[in-house]
């Protein structure tokens, strides 16, 4: 019987002593990164780009990194701002509100395209739309409010040809992301609309768009957009001289090389990331401030 319970009292403390190495090794673990995004294309892009993105990110840092999905524009720069996120893909308009809302955060890569962005406006071929002119008494949705290349700019080249959409136009409409923009023109639920030209271009590419129904008759001159932002003090979190190792896996990734890299960068349409900086931006910044799309500060 004494043995029993010897045996008894030697299983009980094995299993205290597991359940405190769990805790301990729980104590001792890094807090994870969080990766976002702009929900600017179909969910099922973005949780394929994203997630690939994260474990790239995680094998190049040793920090384990998840990507943490956005409802919407806004609802990426409010969790920023809450530190939801630690990096994150924006516009060029949410990368400004971004840092304008933490600051030191700073925008550290972009793709090449990405100094020489475009949007383009598209209607139904037999519309009778081929100018922005043409667009005036007539239907029209941009994307997201807070897109750069799908309300912002766009705003800002129709102004530049006197063109007040919310006076000149029969009826403003926001889509919520490019994809759904040129779908509906497609559809006919609106007559024209304006978006990111990259991703026209892949959807042309894919054989996604019956171009019967809807075209391009427009293309806007460049400017800049999406980048990469991080934000200030994740050494502190996750040791000395993170934040240039989560730069320096961003950098690293080459289309040229195959495999995973390959992939993640054909899901940012992208041969690879180059530099940035926060100066780079001051235009869209500059452009927002006079739409009275972000607020003085």
């Amino acid at each position: 019987m004494f043995q029993r319970f010897l045996a008894r009292a030697a299983a009980v403390f094995g299993l205290l002593l597991a359940v405190l190495a769990i805790a301990s090794c729980a104590d001792d673990e890094q807090p994870v990164l969080y990766v976002g995004g702009i929900p600017d294309q179909d969910v099922s892009i973005l949780e394929a780009r994203f997630n690939l993105l994260a474990e790239h990110l995680g094998e190049e840092t040793g920090v384990q990194v998840r990507y943490l999905p956005s409802q919407s524009y806004a609802a990426l720069v409010t969790g920023w701002d809450n530190n939801d996120v630690q990096l994150a893909w924006y516009g060029g308009l949410t990368g400004v509100q971004a840092r304008l809302a933490v600051p030191g955060s700073a925008a550290v890569a972009q793709r090449s395209t990405d100094e020489n962005f475009t949007s383009v406006f598209v209607a139904a071929p037999d519309s009778g739309i081929s100018s922005l002119a043409d667009l005036k008494g007539r239907t029209f949705t941009f994307g997201s409010e807070s897109s750069t290349s799908g309300n912002l700019m766009p705003r800002y080249f129709l102004a530049q040809e006197g063109i007040v959409p919310e006076g000149d136009f029969k009826s403003v409409a926001y889509s919520g992301s490019h994809d759904a923009t040129w779908k509906q023109v497609e559809a006919g639920a609106v007559e024209a609309g304006a978006l990111n030209a990259n991703v026209w271009k892949t959807r042309q590419e894919q054989g996604d768009v019956d171009t019967s129904r809807v075209a391009a008759f427009y293309t806007s001159p460049g400017y800049v957009d999406y980048h990469w932002v991080v934000r200030p003090g994740l050494d502190d979190v996750y040791g000395a001289g993170f934040t240039q190792r989560l730069v320096d896996a961003l950098l690293k990734l080459n289309a040229a090389n195959g495999g995973r890299d390959q992939e993640i960068m054909n899901a940012f349409q992208a041969d690879r990331f180059i530099p940035t900086s926060n100066e780079n931006y001051l235009p869209i910044e500059n452009i927002a401030r006079d739409l009275g799309l972000i607020s003085e500060q």
